[in-house]
């Protein structure tokens, strides 16, 4: 009877929990997000007089710069990004601990509050403006994955003048009934020659099916059938996510990829056909090796390991993305989670197949993830790279034509500037000129390199602001109203502070003269950005600098650590180990002989870190 007694206790305070009267808070500006849009902008409105306060559906701020991204990686032209971008998020740390630290700091300097683990619930509007935000409890999993489901519904209560959606997946503006886009676009809807379904790419000629040779077997996992829409066609696809993960054989730092539960080789047989045919058609073995660590760990982007887009098969799945773009959160934890097993998994086969070369195996299993860098999530980062999601339909869409600096924009609050930068959206059937049947993948671009066109654009007030009708206390600086196409140019994190900054400063002015976002004064808003160091309009001053910047790059001469410094930042440290005659300048000879030592060395950073601590 006691034990009876305790368990309807138990039972009561449970369910005293789940229904306890949701705890409300009020503030001038609710931010959703603690990404760096989001930091940046809170800290903005902040110092613009407004009392703020973020939400943050995990336990880490600084997103994906503080799960493996460093903050300049894709600034080719810093001169071209100013305020609180260039001030305090380009001068913070390289490595994911260390930006995730630098942006807590940054935050409990500025006395801004934030809320972890809790995410949107639902949203209550008057009119065309939000009143409140209700937040659930949820919190991610060991490994950062976010939870399926909310442990606790209606925990708290956000009423705030301006909110702001700095989120990678724009919750807060869906759920305000902001109409958005997903998928790709036709070319015909915003006259884009790039946009829709694109030409093959990585096509190989492996056998797609369970049994080799006949197609009623069915596909092999990780292979899709070809959906058959023309070239240019709009579809619900989406660019590819991944880990922007570290590794480490150091057994100090390793965690080792643990087997997925639900592990099964079969589930990796494409893997395995793609090994058998770079093992038959590459003689080299040092290229060899190289094409395998492009399937694992990948392409080695600055310390951390990236997806490799012109490997038929690399280190994060295709084709998975699209079901978390505008997915409930079960779909996107599933489609996390998947990724966490996917790469597990592609570990642990090319550790064990017989198919794999011997070495390579010894290799790979040696391979864990380095726990320094994510200590609390056991060296997982704790955000997956989400490239892109929802993309909210504002009063001014960004294109392609914007990219291409083909429009001139009068209310713009800030600058971009990259190519279309697109990763794979799929891997499918299909049959080459010849007609023979393989593997390939589609959707891959990279137009324009890093630089683009050279000339940065701008990005309009109006695409950060939804239609009026639809709500007016909102800004979107994260999923801000663009074409696919054109958000995979202008999707970088220094383009998102930039805009932070903006929809901040755009904020307390809204609030300061009791208006709507869609009606804050554009002259005012762009005076008071340039007052604060934002760049909005790219003039022939900015770019001799940029000139001169690059001059160094192209000649592979400098005449000073300084000139180092301005053409490489972050990568300051490199100087000495260039500078081999120590006459403070890098000559052509020598910085040749450093290109030809990062041949010779794949793990030439490693290398020259540790020479650091000697």
């Amino acid at each position: 009877m006691k034990r009876l007694t305790s368990h309807l206790l138990t039972l009561l305070a449970a369910a005293s929990s789940l229904t306890h009267a949701a705890e409300t808070q009020r503030v001038d500006v609710c931010v959703y997000g603690a990404t760096p849009s989001g930091i940046v902008a809170a800290v903005a409105a902040k110092q613009e007089g407004c009392s703020v306060l973020i939400v943050e559906p995990g336990r880490w701020v600084g997103g994906i710069l503080g799960a493996g991204i460093k903050p300049l990686q894709d600034c080719p032209v810093p001169v071209a990004v100013g305020g609180l971008t260039t001030s305090r998020v380009f001068k913070m740390g390289k490595q994911p601990e260390v930006l995730r630290k630098d942006f807590a700091d940054w935050l409990a300097e500025e006395k801004i509050p934030v809320i972890y683990e809790q995410r949107v619930q639902r949203v209550e509007k008057a009119g065309a403006s939000i009143a409140k935000l209700i937040l659930e409890l949820a919190p991610p999993d060991k490994h950062g994955i976010p939870a399926p489901t909310a442990t606790q519904k209606d925990v708290s209560v956000i009423e705030a003048k301006v909110f702001i959606d700095a989120s990678y997946e724009g919750d807060v503006m869906a759920a305000a009934g902001v109409k958005y886009a997903v998928g790709r676009e036709s070319a015909e809807t915003y006259h884009e020659e790039l946009a829709g379904v694109g030409p093959t790419t990585n096509w190989t000629p492996i056998d797609p099916y369970v049994t080799a040779g006949d197609p009623n077997s069915g596909l092999l996992p990780w292979v899709e059938a070809d959906h058959g829409l023309p070239k240019g066609s709009a579809d619900d696809y989406t660019q590819a996510y991944n880990f922007r993960f570290y590794v480490t054989r150091d057994p100090q730092k390793r965690v080792p990829f643990e087997k997925p539960a639900n592990y099964s080789a079969k589930d990796f047989e494409l893997v395995g056909r793609y090994v058998e045919h770079l093992v038959r058609t590459t003689d080299d073995a040092s290229k060899l090796t190289k094409r395998l660590r492009d399937i694992f760990p990948g392409w080695l982007n600055s310390g951390e390991y990236n997806y490799k887009r012109d490997s038929l098969i690399t280190m994060a799945p295709l084709g998975l993305s699209r079901f978390y773009q505008d997915g409930t959160w079960e779909a996107r934890s599933k489609v996390w989670r998947q990724h966490q097993d996917y790469l597990s998994g592609l570990h642990h086969f090319l550790s064990t197949d017989a198919r794999v070369p011997e070495a390579f195996r010894a290799e790979t299993a040696e391979i864990g993830l380095d726990q320094t860098m994510h200590a609390d999530t056991e060296g997982w980062p704790n955000q997956l790279y989400v490239r892109i999601t929802r993309r909210m339909k504002g009063p001014y869409t960004l294109t392609l034509a914007d990219v291409w600096n083909q429009t001139k924009a009068e209310d713009g609050v800030g600058l971009a500037l990259y190519g279309v930068d697109i990763y794979p959206v799929r891997r499918y059937v299909v049959a080459n000129e010849s007609g023979q049947i393989g593997v390939a993948t589609e959707g891959n671009m990279f137009v324009g390199g890093s630089h683009g066109t050279g000339h940065p654009y701008p990005i309009p007030y109006r695409a950060i602001t939804p239609n009026a009708d639809e709500c007016t206390n909102l800004l979107v600086p994260g999923c801000f109203s663009a074409s696919y196409i054109a958000y995979a140019s202008a999707r970088m994190e220094p383009v998102f502070c930039v805009l932070g900054e903006s929809a901040g400063v755009a904020a307390a002015l809204a609030i300061r003269a009791s208006t709507s976002v869609q009606n804050v004064n554009v002259t005012q808003l762009r005076d008071r950005l340039l007052k604060r160091g934002q760049i909005l309009e790219w003039t022939e001053e900015l770019a001799q600098q940029t000139k001169q910047r690059r001059s160094g790059i192209e000649t592979g001469e400098w005449a000073s650590q300084q000139a180092w410094n301005d053409a490489k930042p972050g990568w300051e440290w490199l100087f000495p180990f260039i500078d081999t005659n120590k006459d403070g300048k890098i000559s052509l000879a020598e910085h040749t002989a450093f290109q030809d030592y990062k041949k010779q060395h794949p793990d030439w950073q490693k290398r020259l870190r540790e020479e650091l601590k000697k």
